[in-house]
């Protein structure tokens, strides 16, 4: 993790080549994706340097979506470790979702509102154990939850910046990641997930998207 002020120099491996610097963080994954950047269109991403697109239109991607896999980079993604006593009961009290019929390797779709009724944001809660849970949102959301945590016997931490994210979706995404797993991802349900490998690295599955289509989640 740098610490502001932060500068990266990063090199693009072009026809024509050149230099530029950045405050913003960067993900991993960035020495090599910011090489297929075609397009050169970037934009600011929960303080990410992310790119808009790749190419200079979007047939590719989605016809790679639709009919094979295609790879996507989720880590600006804010992602918050939930865990104590009263974990559940939080949740169950801050989203729109039934929290208390969530089993351990479930995934539950919700958004979160204020106390008249308007979103707030919306992501995803992952059940990790009996009093831990991991909620995903768009947007930063850290002084919300312990803004309603207060009083409760439980523990939040923002992960956001320990955790990198890949999706993979389309028809052959569960294929693929069977190449690379330790188990099988054959049986693995919609909206549930899986701890595994690839190789020595130790990496969550889930099976989640937006895409409509077969897709997978992991970090």
């Amino acid at each position: 993790m740098l610490n502001p002020p932060f500068f990266k120099v990063f090199i693009m491996n072009y026809r024509n080549q050149f230099n530029a610097e950045t405050q913003l963080k960067l993900s991993p994954f960035f020495d090599r994706t910011s090489q297929l950047n075609e397009s050169q269109e970037w934009r600011r991403w929960s303080g990410y340097l992310s790119a808009t697109n790749y190419e200079l239109t979007h047939d590719n991607e989605y016809f790679a979506i639709r009919t094979k896999a295609g790879l996507l980079d989720i880590t600006p993604l804010y992602k918050y470790i939930i865990q104590g006593p009263d974990s559940q009961r939080f949740l169950d009290r801050l989203v729109t979702r039934n929290i208390n019929i969530c089993k351990v390797g479930q995934v539950m779709y919700t958004p979160w509102c204020d106390e008249d009724g308007k979103v707030i944001d919306d992501g995803t809660v992952q059940r990790l154990s009996e009093r831990k849970f991991r909620i995903t949102s768009a947007e930063p959301n850290l002084e919300w939850l312990e803004y309603n945590a207060a009083g409760m016997d439980l523990t939040i931490s923002d992960d956001s910046v320990n955790t990198a994210a890949l999706a993979i979706q389309g028809p052959n995404s569960r294929d693929i990641l069977n190449e690379v797993s330790s188990d099988s991802l054959n049986n693995l349900k919609f909206f549930w997930m899986i701890n595994t490998n690839f190789g020595d690295i130790p990496v969550s599955i889930s099976r989640t998207g937006y895409t409509g289509d077969l897709g997978m989640k992991f970090g």
